[in-house]
């Protein structure tokens, strides 16, 4: 039996990539099937799940950085389920002028998006799906609030993971920052291939949900072949731009995802 919470026609036997990522962030807007998911990802590895955390933190950081850096309005792409520091809530903390559009195709993320925004006119959420590049940029609330002659921050952030080769993420993602002008920046978190656990955990995230590549360092650093790559390149999350020291060694979970910013001359 569906959660009462749930929209209406959605299939609560099948886990999602969005509502196990909130589980792995302490959240509720989740199911048993996605509760079961996570636990068979962590069996006999569980600080696995901190690894959302992690790349949460992350993405604090790097939506910080472009609004830094004079970004105003932000593409936040395979967004999730709202959680604590929301792309929106970094940005407009730096200039509350920022706009930002989330856009994911589970359809609970829009529910729980749109209660969250309701006051806030500068953000929407919008269920399309990433791999139709034409579809999201065409969308009423995209051009609504995104003015895409002026510099964009296009964010993919633990998303590009969960496209196949066959699916083309470079070129998906060129797509997306073909049509952003210069000044345009391009953050990106990638689980990575650093040996024989990490290619463990791609078996296990490809039975349970059919997505999760673990790619080597060099195939993530490629995603910005034709952009500015920023210092210090493509790292381990704890690395890429740190509020305080990293750890001397990272743990399982600061190493699962890589992550690095560009800039469209």
């Amino acid at each position: 039996m569906a959660a009462e919470w749930a929209p209406q026609g959605i299939d609560t036997s099948r886990p999602s990539v969005a509502r196990v990522y909130d589980v792995a962030l302490g959240g509720k807007d989740n199911f048993a099937v996605d509760r079961a998911v996570a636990q068979r990802l962590q069996d006999g590895l569980p600080e696995i799940m901190s690894m959302a955390r992690v790349n949460r933190a992350t993405l604090g950081r790097a939506v910080r950085l472009m609004a830094e850096r004079g970004v105003r309005q932000f593409l936040d792409l395979g967004a999730g389920l709202p959680s604590a520091d929301n792309t929106h809530q970094v940005a407009q903390r730096v200039a509350p002028d920022s706009r930002v559009v989330y856009v994911d195709k589970d359809p609970i993320v829009l529910a729980h998006g749109r209660a969250l925004l309701a006051d806030d006119d500068r953000t929407a959420v919008i269920t399309a799906d990433l791999r139709d590049p034409k579809t999201v940029l065409a969308h009423p609330e995209v051009t609504r609030l995104l003015d895409l002659s002026q510099p964009v921050g296009v964010l993919f952030v633990a998303i590009l993971h969960h496209l196949h080769d066959d699916e083309d993420p470079k070129g998906v993602l060129d797509d997306y920052m073909s049509a952003m002008p210069s000044g345009s920046h391009l953050f990106v978190s990638h689980f990575c291939d650093f040996g024989p656990l990490s290619q463990e955990l791609q078996r296990r995230f490809l039975d349970l949900l059919g997505t999760g590549r673990f790619r080597a360092a060099e195939q993530i650093t490629a995603f910005f072949d034709g952009y500015e790559l920023l210092p210090p390149g493509v790292v381990p999350n704890p690395l890429w731009h740190p509020d305080e020291p990293p750890p001397a060694e990272l743990s399982l979970a600061q190493r699962m995802h890589y992550a690095g910013m560009a800039y469209k001359p």
